[in-house]
């Protein structure tokens, strides 16, 4: 049996749904001419972007599996798309992560995109079939970096000065934290609905339980409770 052969079953039995940002044109026409036969690759390429905005939008519209993500772009860059796609990375049920591809090996590209939310960290200089084997990686769960940058990402958070366990904070699941830090910015219950995709009666749910498992009586307390912790 060939290796294409073997590509093409795997990729009956599996298929991962990517979505390409990057600023470059001409780039994402060649990534998607090496990746994106599907029958070949299992990769599906079902939207590009070229700005944050774009990217906002195409992958609110799409939920692919996985965003090859760069990190210098129009409008914020690559850490502000993370922020952005927050509620879709935490989606218990159809999370959307992402893969820094990206020119830079600089170390605070790469630890700030991966504080951001992001999966792994590539360089441009990989091989179409690595790449598709990082996207199948990501797309599973797994953390994925070019070898020389995995150190950067080890010596961050290996810093002896990381803040200790919060055992308040950890009573909480990771969207009632969105919630909270969003209260404490001020923002309306309509506001934060909007921004994480749910329903405003789902807010006021988070709320109460994040007011009953901190002890406190009305947002007031929780904004003074965020902020002597720094998480606004």
């Amino acid at each position: 049996m060939t290796e294409d052969t073997q590509g093409e079953i795997a990729a009956e039995t599996q298929r991962v749904r990517v979505v390409l940002v990057d600023d470059h044109r001409m780039f994402r026409t060649g990534v998607q001419a090496e990746i994106g036969d599907t029958g070949r690759t299992g990769v599906e390429v079902v939207g590009e972007a070229a700005d944050v905005d774009q990217a906002i939008t195409v992958i609110t519209a799409t939920r692919p599996e996985v965003v090859l993500l760069d990190v210098h772009l129009p409008g914020g860059g690559g850490v502000e798309v993370l922020r952005r796609s927050a509620p879709m990375m935490s989606d218990a049920e159809r999370p959307v992560r992402f893969l820094a591809l990206s020119v830079s090996d600089a170390a605070e590209d790469v630890i700030g995109v991966i504080r951001g939310g992001a999966r792994g960290y590539v360089t441009k200089t990989i091989t179409g079939s690595d790449l598709v084997d990082a996207i199948f990686r990501v797309a599973e769960g797994d953390a994925v970096f070019s070898p020389r940058l995995a150190g950067f990402v080890l010596d961050a958070f290996a810093s002896t000065d990381a803040p200790p366990v919060d055992e308040d904070l950890d009573r909480l699941t990771q969207r009632e934290r969105e919630v909270l830090r969003l209260i404490a910015r001020g923002y309306a219950y309509k506001e934060i609905a909007k921004q994480l995709f749910i329903s405003v009666k789902t807010v006021e749910s988070h709320v109460s339980a994040v007011l009953r498992k901190l002890q406190l009586s009305n947002r007031h307390e929780l904004t003074r409770w965020a902020t002597a912790r720094r998480l606004v």
